[in-house]
């Protein structure tokens, strides 16, 4: 009777548990152009609570590398 219990138990842990996983696909971004620093008129912009850093009509995001051109 114990094994019993045991194998149901087993058997609905793991029928309880989903294989599914997210994948998310990115197209590969060859040119990326990191930025060490940025000149010192550049500007500050919040969109949605993340901070975009604004010059030459371009938006950067920081990283820990540098800034980096994004679109927005």
């Amino acid at each position: 009777m114990r094994h019993f219990v045991i194998l149901i138990v087993t058997a609905l842990m793991f029928s309880a548990t989903s294989c599914a996983t997210h994948v998310q696909t990115r197209r590969p971004n060859t040119s990326v152009t990191v930025v060490k620093t940025p000149p010192k008129h550049y500007k500050i912009v919040t969109v949605r609570g993340k901070r975009y850093y604004f010059w030459n009509g371009n938006h950067y995001i920081k990283t820990r590398r540098g800034y980096v051109f994004t679109r927005m």
